[in-house]
């Protein structure tokens, strides 16, 4: 199992304060302590399982728009934005569990024009006022050979408290890159200009993977 480089401080930690816990149990119950020692290693084992990084076949096709994240589809709008695209746009959003695996990709290639991060609230992912009010980081991309936008929104949930950005205003992203995280349970939201004749393809209660789900297309 592949594991990023962004979970490396939390496993190393979490691994010692399980063994900690552990080594605690079996001096104290030392007739029972063996047994009791599995929840433990069930945690350590589910935290470097969140921190995994699996290899993804990314459809090629460049009208294709592919998701940002694992996890499921629990909105589908048609909004304003006007923090980067400034009009019309579809809305995509989707909960990650904190099964889910937590990276985030580019759903479209192109370069990154925009990035801002907004501290916040830490409601549930699963309310919509999440969106407005959490913690959050948008990453704003002009599409390439097509001119026009997409925003990829990072939002903390009532677990996660750390959001990464990895990629810089000014990169060349190929589409289904890994551009980040959030840690410990999120939303994530994508906005594709209205201009440039989106179709989605997908509806609210699919399941989808970052990088290999196409959650829409160009007309």
């Amino acid at each position: 199992m592949r594991i990023t480089k962004y979970g490396l401080r939390e496993i190393l930690l979490s691994g010692v304060g399980c063994l900690a816990v552990a080594v605690i149990i079996l001096l104290l119950v030392p007739g029972w302590g063996r047994a009791v020692i599995l929840v433990p290693a069930a945690v350590f084992l589910w935290v470097l399982s969140f921190f995994r990084d699996p290899e993804r076949r990314i459809p090629q096709g460049a009208n294709l728009v592919v998701s940002p994240a694992d996890g499921t589809v629990t909105e589908i709008a048609d909004v304003q934005e006007d923090t980067y695209i400034k009009g019309k746009a579809a809305k995509i959003g989707i909960f990650l569990s904190v099964f889910n695996v937590h990276l985030n990709r580019a759903p479209v290639g192109g370069k990154v024009e925009y990035i801002k991060y907004t501290p916040g609230k830490f409601l549930d992912a699963r309310d919509r006022n999440s969106s407005a009010e959490n913690e959050s980081n948008a990453v704003g991309i002009q599409i390439g050979g097509r001119g026009g936008k997409a925003l990829v929104k990072q939002i903390s949930g009532v677990i996660a408290r750390r959001i990464v950005c990895d990629c810089r205003v000014g990169d060349n992203l190929e589409k289904g890159r890994t551009i980040g995280m959030i840690k410990f349970g999120s939303r994530t939201e994508l906005f594709i200009s209205k201009a440039l004749g989106f179709n989605v393809r997908v509806k609210t209660g699919d399941k989808v993977k970052a990088g290999s789900s196409v959650l829409g297309e160009f007309t």
